[in-house]
């Protein structure tokens, strides 16, 4: 019996809504005094799997995707902007910014999990996109990071180039999509309930709250 809470976190590291989602669910822990009771791993999800190596504009991406006019889209940016700003996280769109492939980017991330430093890379990645104008689906970028967070480049480029291990992201991605897991962010709590969407803070410790209840029974 562990006295730790499972949170898998399926999302992208291009999906703005996670990182807000993200630092709602980090304030409600911290809120509550669990940092120590919280097992945090972060599950794959690519919101463009067929996204092409050159990437697309961002602004033609989501009016091509979704609809959005230019004005929808500004609204949006705007909103999420401030959203980010509250939890000191600085969202620094641009008009030339472009939507990526993700999938090496998820295969750092499982190459950090090995090292418990997944949650912090995962920071460093939204950061590198959202705020630093970096191309996360560039090889290089992503072994930049790899060292930034004190990690072994040349094991993580061994790993990019394994194939087993794009097969292995491909297949997780496959298992959280047939378990239900069709939008992000989605957190899976104790691997028996989810939320789904960038909740609000008050709705992260309210879960949390009830299976710390049970748990201390």
């Amino acid at each position: 019996m562990t006295d730790k809470i499972k949170l898998d976190i399926i999302s992208d590291v291009v999906c703005p809504w996670c990182l807000v989602g993200y630092k709602h669910l980090e304030a409600a822990i911290n809120e509550l005094g669990l940092q120590d009771r919280i097992d945090i791993e972060w599950q794959p999800f690519e919101l463009n799997p067929d996204m092409p190596p050159e990437g697309e504009n961002l602004r033609e991406h989501v009016a091509r995707k979704y609809g959005s006019t230019a004005e929808d889209s500004q609204r949006a940016r705007e909103r999420i902007a401030k959203l980010g700003a509250e939890h000191g996280f600085f969202f620094n769109y641009f008009d030339e910014m472009k939507m990526v492939n993700t999938l090496d980017a998820h295969i750092m991330l499982e190459f950090a999990k090995e090292y418990d430093k997944q949650t912090e890379l995962k920071m460093r990645l939204f950061n590198a996109f959202f705020s630093e104008k970096k191309d996360i689906s560039d090889r290089q970028v992503l072994l930049e990071e790899i060292a930034t967070v004190g990690l072994d480049k040349k094991a993580a480029q061994s790993r990019l180039k394994d194939a087993a291990h794009r097969d292995a992201i491909r297949s997780a991605e496959a298992d959280w999509q047939q378990l239900g897991v069709s939008a992000v962010p989605t957190v899976v709590f104790n691997r028996t309930s989810a939320l789904t969407g960038a909740q609000e803070v008050e709705t992260y410790k309210q879960v949390l709250t009830e299976l710390v209840n049970e748990m201390n029974g």
